[in-house]
């Protein structure tokens, strides 16, 4: 019996010991599910906190942008050269439509924008995310979208956004400078580029409480943060000038056969761009579409090639580009010896008899008229006559040192500063290996490279007293909130040569455009003052290049009002020189500006014997 009781007693505390261990992993489960709880809500609360506020904030307020409207760009006399109009965006976000509602919006929307409603609802019912359904959406279709989405009762997903569309009245002209926008409204290229930042703005949006079918709560808190509009730019250029440049720019380059041209019309006091050109252009408007000289072979380039090809159409080859300036550069040449007193305007210091042998070298550099030497030669007659040899025994009396220190000062060693994007600068010998060969064709104006900018720089300051100036494109910037207008004075770089040094170069340029290479110009602009000076690069040996016709014109001759550089690349045929196509062009272009810019012509025109051979216009 008690044997029996006992038993029973092991049982009951075995129970019991059962029973409190269940128990005890009872408790410690419910302290872990409470330790994990409270871990948790920490992680909520304080770690994960700010991401979930932010979620819960964007699921109960409704964020719609406001564009900010691109500024215009005008021309100096307050021509519209590239403007923006209001259009929509149209988005469609699938996350807030309901199921049983997709059919109907698509249905809608796309009979309203001429949209394929198929497609439309694919795209719909496929995607997650927030799409573009349509851009550049006229006013009365926003309008009708609109009216439907007050009619339903529930939320369509469909929302807006205002934006813009940018529009160049002009198309092509001044195309290279003015550039265009992307499908971002994004300057570019050329000033839209250059000026992204002023002209596009800032823009606004506007924040209100939606509810759980994604409306707007009507009468609820709302903020607004206004757009700042872009800013508009007013530029130098003169539209009307302009169009002449590229008028007798293009008539050139098809007669001639050549690559392209290049033309630069510039103001020396001021520094201020009349107009600036490049042909073949492109349509502002259109500029994904290849110009008439890309069109040619279009067909036949690759992918890469063609846009390889549009990057080089847009490109402002005046101040991307670099070129050998040829014989225009003689007159950088006698500025720096007229400076130096190595030689004054009128002794005959040197005689031409067609060659000229740098030392310790066998083979001869030739004059352009080896077959009939220019002979005893002053400066003003070797300019006249454009006459190599005469250029190279100076470039060697004034030495390397001289030289690139004035070239530094004229600015052809640094980027000019104009407000163009992918401004170049040109190449020159180093200085300290530079031998007497390369010293003497740099002399006059081979075998180096500079921009066209630095080119018609230099030569405004010679026009300028000797004072360089800062080319400038951009005139004034237009607050068009406020109103408040900013104005870009003249900025002075420095005083490269004397007055005195300047005044007798000018005569000199004068001299040429009525006695020497550089007269076919004055057929056309006979009884004004021209100064000018002819420019043929010849091709490098062993090379594809071909010529480079220029000519620098300056008018008037005193006070001068402006300066115009023609460059002509790579004639094809027996004219290639700068006397023979690039100086009538300057002079076909004078004719109509100079009486917009308001220079008067003399009373009688001076006889001027402009029937020459070819062979005398280098």
């Amino acid at each position: 019996m008690k044997k029996k009781k006992t038993v029973r007693k092991n049982n009951i505390n075995v129970q019991n010991t059962i029973s409190s261990l269940k128990l005890k992993i009872f408790f410690i489960v419910i302290l872990l599910l409470m330790v994990i709880m409270i871990g948790r809500l920490a992680f909520l609360q304080i770690i994960d906190g700010a991401h979930l506020k932010t979620l819960a904030t964007s699921q109960q307020t409704l964020t719609e942008t406001i564009s900010a409207k691109r500024g215009s760009i005008y021309d100096v006399n307050g021509q519209t050269l590239a403007m923006s109009y209001e259009t929509d965006k149209i988005y469609i976000d699938p996350e807030n439509i309901k199921q049983e509602n997709r059919e109907e919006v698509a249905k809608n929307v796309s009979e309203i924008l001429n949209l394929d409603y198929q497609e439309l609802l694919n795209k719909i019912n496929s995607s997650t995310r927030q799409f573009t359904v349509a851009t550049d959406v006229e006013q009365d279709k926003v309008d009708k979208l609109n009216a439907w989405k007050s009619e339903v009762k529930y939320t369509t997903g469909l929302s807006f956004e205002e934006t813009s569309s940018r529009n160049y009245p002009y198309g092509t002209v001044a195309s290279t400078i003015i550039g265009f926008t992307g499908a971002d409204n994004k300057g570019s290229y050329g000033i839209e580029l250059s000026w992204d930042s002023f002209l596009s703005g800032t823009a606004g949006k506007s924040v209100s409480l939606k509810d759980a079918s994604q409306s707007e709560i009507v009468n609820s808190e709302k903020s607004y943060i206004a757009a700042e509009n872009g800013y508009d730019i007013t530029l130098t250029i003169d539209v009307n000038i302009q169009q002449i440049v590229e008028k007798y720019l293009a008539q050139a380059v098809d007669e001639y056969e050549c690559d392209s041209g290049i033309t630069i019309a510039m103001n020396p006091s001021n520094g201020k761009i009349y107009a600036m050109a490049d042909y073949p252009n492109y349509d502002c408007n259109n500029h994904n579409t290849p110009n008439s000289k890309l069109a040619e072979n279009w067909d036949l380039l690759t992918s890469e090639e063609k846009s390889n090809s549009l990057f080089r159409m847009w490109t402002p080859k005046a101040v991307n580009d670099t070129y050998e300036p040829g014989s225009v550069f003689k007159l950088i040449t006698s500025s720096i010896a007229l400076e130096e007193n190595i030689t004054d305007t009128d002794s005959k210091i040197y005689s031409c008899n067609g060659y000229y042998y740098i030392k310790g070298e066998d083979r001869p550099i030739k004059c352009w008229k080896w077959y009939q030497p220019h002979g005893l030669q002053s400066l003003t007659m070797a300019l006249e006559n454009s006459c190599n040899p005469f250029f190279m025994d100076l470039g060697l009396k004034i030495g390397a040192e001289r030289s690139y220190k004035y070239y530094e000062a004229f600015g052809l060693f640094d980027k000019t500063g104009i407000s163009l994007s992918g401004e170049a600068i040109g190449s020159f010998y180093d200085l300290n290996t530079i031998n007497e060969h390369e010293l003497a064709t740099m002399s006059f104006g081979e075998r180096f490279t500079i921009t066209p900018i630095q080119m018609i720089t230099a030569i405004s300051a010679i026009a300028n007293d000797g004072v360089l100036v800062q080319p400038q494109l951009v005139d004034k910037i237009t607050n068009t909130d406020t109103g408040e207008v900013t104005e870009f004075e003249t900025k002075v770089v420095r005083q490269v040569i004397s007055k005195s040094t300047a005044d007798k170069v000018t005569s000199m340029m004068e001299k040429v455009a009525t006695e020497g290479t550089g007269k076919t110009v004055m057929q056309y602009v006979q009884g004004y003052s021209i100064g000018g000076k002819t420019g043929t690069s010849e091709p490098r040996a062993n090379t594809d290049e071909g010529y480079t016709a220029s000519y620098v014109a300056i008018s008037p001759v005193e006070n001068t009002e402006i300066v115009l550089l023609v460059i002509l690349e790579n004639p094809q045929g027996r004219l290639h020189n700068g006397g023979q196509i690039a100086a009538p062009t300057a002079g076909k272009m004078l004719s109509e500006i100079l009486p917009i810019l308001g220079v008067e012509s003399g009373n009688q025109p001076v006889e001027i014997d402009t029937n020459i051979s070819e062979d005398e216009l280098y």
